[in-house]
């Protein structure tokens, strides 16, 4: 059965720690003012020293890390942690942390940090949120999509949570530019695809996650898939999400394969890909070309372009939660149903 932790509520404390990269000491405005938007709403937050340093890839030792995100989980005044963002070697923590001392509690994030959350929801059960990371909600008025993560941390087990794709993503990263009205900058039109023809609409348990980072928790207790299904979700099928960052088409579709030979799609109902500002294409080879072979070996429908990761705004994705996606083909507008149940 999955855990959903408590609804954040108005008062209540957020806790900001780096399990991955820290901030540079130039970025450090980022943060505070990320902590003045959550203060103006009503939020307390607590920031963690491992956010105002970064060396070698991390934002300190991995045992520093480790500490300081369990001391959070710890602290029952916190009720929620966000990072920063991301980095790259989250991974090194995971052995560090004492899975079974964990309660429910809200963290949300993607990039690397979509590593702790699917290892925490797949070791323990506990309900994840892959969404908008602690930096890029440093502006007066948070974009449409994106702002919808509010409704998820808010809600109570049983609920509904209705999102829509947007109507325009960022095409390029401006972190230079000013953050008026929004941290993003919404230039081209939104268009999700799906691989073949007709509306789609899928149904299951949410998975997923930046799978630059997550295709390393293959073979380890962090990715026990069937466990994981068997355990938890009472063998309900799986509805995967995935996002890549840096990977081009040919190293995707290596990845992907090695989620069908791991078995991860045995018990699935579709994949969900999101926009990419990578997949560089391989003497011809796409990574359209290798989501119809993946099509093609697992029978599963795909859909793709979808708002989720690195290329903003992104929906909010619950690990646990039970799913519904649905798509018009011709209109390329997607909608996703979350119910915490």
């Amino acid at each position: 059965m999955i855990r959903y932790p408590n609804p954040l509520k108005l008062g209540n404390t957020i806790g900001v720690t780096a399990p991955s990269s820290g901030v540079d000491e130039t970025l450090h405005h980022l943060v505070l003012n990320a902590r003045r938007q959550f203060e103006k709403r009503g939020y307390r937050v607590t920031v963690g020293n491992t956010v105002w340093t970064q060396n070698k890839s991390a934002s300190a030792e991995k045992e520093i890390r480790a500490a300081e995100l369990m001391a959070m989980f710890k602290n029952p005044e916190i009720s929620t942690i966000i990072p920063p963002w991301g980095g790259e070697i989250l991974m090194e923590i995971l052995p560090l942390i004492n899975w079974e001392d964990i309660d429910p509690k809200w963290i949300l994030g993607y990039s690397d940090t979509s590593t702790f959350l699917f290892a925490l929801t797949v070791k323990t059960g506990i309900a994840t949120a892959h969404g908008p990371n602690f930096v890029e909600l440093r502006s007066d008025v948070w974009e449409p999509v994106a702002s919808k993560f509010m409704d998820v941390l808010q809600a109570t087990a049983g609920s509904d949570i209705e999102q829509h794709s947007s109507e325009k993503f960022q095409s390029k990263w401006q972190h230079d530019a000013p953050d008026d009205p929004y941290v993003y900058k919404l230039d081209s039109p939104t268009e999700w695809k799906s691989v073949g023809s007709g509306n789609t609409e899928l149904e299951g348990r949410f998975l997923g996650g930046c799978i630059d980072t997550i295709r390393h928790l293959v073979g380890t207790p962090y990715g026990d898939i069937a466990s994981f299904q068997k355990n938890f979700l009472n063998d309900e099928p799986i509805l995967w999400y995935f996002e890549n960052c840096e990977m081009n088409a040919t190293d995707f579709h290596r990845t992907m394969l090695q989620f069908v030979y791991a078995g991860w799609f045995e018990n699935s109902t579709g994949i969900l890909f999101g926009r990419s500002p990578a997949g560089q294409e391989v003497n011809g080879f796409t990574v359209l070309d290798s989501m119809e072979r993946i099509k093609e070996l697992t029978g599963l429908p795909i859909v793709y372009d979808a708002d989720v990761g690195h290329v903003p705004p992104q929906i909010t994705f619950v690990n646990g939660a039970s799913g519904r996606v649905t798509m018009e083909n011709g209109k390329g507008k997607g909608k996703v149903i979350t119910t915490l149940r």
